[in-house]
């Protein structure tokens, strides 16, 4: 296992009475997108949910580097330097498209927070003219990049994105791929969950496959 990357070992879920992640282990490594595959019900947003401390681990262990993150509150996990965006663009609706990105770097010192501002716009030009816009306002892609926005705003060594192309049209599914390609390429690492694997595997270095809880492949 590489020291800096962030590594899943023996992940277990619960969800109800069941677990729904089943001793899954995996590693991202910095300045990469590694793609995580499976079908619908496969436990692969439960197991997002439990890596950004939403969800309690039942057991095994989340590591950034030498850093324990199970157990940790999200906005510890968040200041450790891991960022993760859920399925399903949840912003405030009727914050506008700043104060949605601003709500980010509540963490963030003024100086970082302003750098981390610019260089979000700068992956993503297109919200500069819709800063001003309440976010229930925008197009399903456009959300989708405040949501990318938020996420990487405080310069975070990984992200994780959970289902990049849901719902959005191929066109600006086609407009973020070169982003993500981006963002890996300045040392960030990307866990990128996606339905469509033609997506995942044209960005990814390595793959994995969840089935039933499981990884089954990599």
């Amino acid at each position: 296992m590489s020291s800096d990357a962030l590594a899943l070992h023996g992940v277990v879920v619960q969800r109800g009475a069941r677990d729904v992640v089943r001793e899954a282990s995996l590693e991202v490594p910095p300045g990469e997108v590694t793609a995580l595959l499976g079908p619908n019900g496969a436990g692969k947003s439960s197991m997002v949910l439990a890596v950004g401390g939403v969800l309690p681990l039942k057991a095994g262990s989340v590591k950034l580097g030498d850093r324990e993150l199970a157990g940790r509150r999200p906005e510890r996990i968040r200041k450790a330097g891991l960022a993760i965006v859920p399925e399903g663009r949840r912003l405030l609706p009727e914050l506008t498209v700043a104060d949605n990105i601003q709500v980010s770097t509540y963490a963030l010192s003024s100086a970082d927070a302003k750098a981390g501002r610019a260089r979000a716009l700068e992956l993503f030009p297109e919200l500069e003219k819709r800063l001003d816009n309440q976010a229930r306002l925008l197009s399903g892609g456009e959300q989708q990049m405040v949501v990318l926005a938020q996420a990487l705003v405080s310069r975070p060594r990984f992200v994780i994105i959970d289902e990049l192309s849901l719902g959005l049209a191929p066109v600006v599914v086609q407009r973020l791929i070169p982003t993500i390609r981006e963002v890996a390429e300045s040392g960030i690492g990307v866990l990128l969950i996606e339905q469509f694997a033609s997506v995942a595997l044209g960005l990814a270095k390595r793959a994995y496959v969840m089935e039933g809880g499981r990884i089954q492949y990599d």
